[in-house]
């Protein structure tokens, strides 16, 4: 079994004194770890060692270019264990092991580059509306952020978090998902290396009820950044706003995927195949309702099944696998949950909703559509989290609208047009984040990345980043020796 400390503090690995949490490879449900959640104790000495570290100053008050430096160094260590982490992230999540290396281990690395130059173009402000004052804005790191990273992809969100939180100056206590812990606290023991000061990035690992409880709750905490589940994600901006502590919660999504009746057949068909499969359908920015106009849907749904048919379920380790097992027990029954059955009228399955054939053991889910007839029916308005889409077909372009709009949720949105004027419209119309016009899953991280409605508070990327992570602080500065009025001269 895989050794795994409890915790990283001060840069030292550490074992706890909790109950061992198991961890279980999906694509074969073996126990491949067992690690000793972090007890109140440890949880108290990384909270402590993340405000001494920001109160002693030596990554505080660094200067950028040196700040800069090691934020690359750490880039470069993740790089350099790219596929030992990797390999360990398969093993923990059932993502693809080709997807991991491609993407999610690239884009960890490249979360602290971009950081790093995002920081070296930093300004502040200078007004001089007062005649004989200087006005200056300084943006100063706010002290300790608390991040909860998620299960269905903590390298490349739990990365992002860590980097964006310590550019700018502050320390950390990372906690990475109890599911799915194994990669994330590889890449943050092969940091500590890359000349971060103690205590800058600290990890635990635990439960979010017993763990998380007492990170967020903490009076060292100053921020507070979560992605994850929405009823989790309530929780935790309760118990934030209870201690006045800012927080960021990226949350569920249940985002249409527009096919209009012009769009570019092939790329709208390549693009809602990967918005809705790609990392195992276990993604909150899934194009999961697809919804084709009634001109094109004939073809599109022979298409879109025919080729959800030959996608390869397999081994996640295996070269040709698309799609592996989804991540844990509790999750492959919530998604199986969800097949309707004979007496359900509304919903019909296409193709999928079973385990596939050839499977004795693993957590392994066929890539599934299931035409539906009202957006009102559960597979269209609540979270699957799977590769499980729902397909409905629409007349006009306002009925579109009104379908996609028609959630409690907001993250993403999609839209497949020739016409710039339709794409325009679109983009105006769909109420969500992100929209993603012509093209599916792509970002900058200059850009922010949030949700509205239920699917979260805040968003993360460049500026975003900048003004959560740092306050305002005004100085002002007389331009010469003042006449002061003299009280009780």
């Amino acid at each position: 079994m895989t050794w795994t400390p409890s915790a990283i503090i001060d840069s030292e690995s550490l074992v706890g004194q909790g109950a061992p949490i198991p961890v279980v490879n999906p694509a074969n449900e073996e126990v491949i770890a067992e690690i000793p959640e972090a007890d109140e104790a440890l949880v108290e000495r990384a909270m402590t060692s993340a405000r001494a570290a920001f109160e002693r100053g030596d990554w505080r008050l660094m200067s950028v270019e040196e700040r800069q430096r090691i934020l690359r160094a750490c880039a470069d260590a993740i790089e350099a264990a790219a596929a030992e982490i990797a390999e360990i992230e398969c093993s923990n999540t059932g993502i693809p092991l080709a997807q991991i290396r491609n993407g999610a281990a690239i884009r960890a690395a490249g979360n602290f580059r971009f950081f790093a130059d995002y920081i070296g173009q930093m300004a502040g402000e200078l007004y001089e509306q007062a005649r004989d004052y200087l006005t200056l804005v300084r943006r100063e790191p706010v002290g300790v952020a608390v991040l909860i990273s998620p299960w269905n992809s903590p390298l490349a969100l739990g990365s992002m978090k860590v980097a964006s939180a310590i550019a700018f100056g502050n320390s950390c206590v990372l906690k990475p998902a109890e599911q799915a812990p194994l990669g994330l606290t590889r890449l943050v023991e092969v940091i500590q290396g890359a000349g971060l000061p103690p205590g800058v990035v600290n990890l635990v690992n635990g439960f979010g009820a017993s763990v998380g409880e007492r990170l967020v709750r903490h009076p060292h905490a100053d921020r507070i950044s979560f992605t994850g589940g929405t009823h989790t994600g309530r929780r935790i901006m309760a118990a934030a706003g209870e201690n006045l502590k800012p927080s960021i919660m990226e949350l569920g999504g249940k985002s249409a995927n527009i096919i209009f009746d012009d769009a570019d057949f092939d790329q709208a068909l390549d693009g809602a195949l990967l918005g809705i499969f790609s990392n195992n359908g276990q993604q909150c920015l899934a194009g999961s309702r697809i919804l084709v106009q009634s001109g094109i849907a004939d073809r599109f749904t022979e298409a879109l099944v025919e080729r959800a048919r030959r996608i390869c379920v397999g081994d996640p380790r295996a070269p040709d696998t698309e799609v592996g097992p989804l991540a844990n027990r509790n999750h492959y029954r919530h998604v199986m949950g969800f097949v309707p059955d004979a007496a359900d009228r509304g919903a019909r399955i296409l193709v999928g909703g079973e385990r596939p054939k050839g499977f004795d053991r693993g957590f392994y889910f066929s890539p599934t559509v299931a035409e539906v007839d009202s957006n009102s029916h559960r597979l269209c308005q609540e979270e699957i989290f799977g590769p499980f889409a729902s397909l409905m077909r629409f007349d006009t372009d306002e009925q579109a609208y009104r379908i996609a709009n028609d959630s409690r949720f907001g993250l993403v949105g999609y839209a497949w047009s020739r016409d710039i004027d339709r794409i325009l419209t679109a983009q105006d119309r769909i109420a969500a984040g992100t929209i993603w016009c012509n093209t599916p899953m792509m970002r900058d991280l200059h850009a922010p990345f949030g949700g509205i409605r239920e699917s979260g508070v805040g968003a993360e990327g460049g500026r975003a980043a900048e003004a959560f992570y740092t306050h305002q602080k005004s100085v002002i500065i007389p331009r010469n020796r003042l006449n002061l009025r003299k009280l009780g001269a």
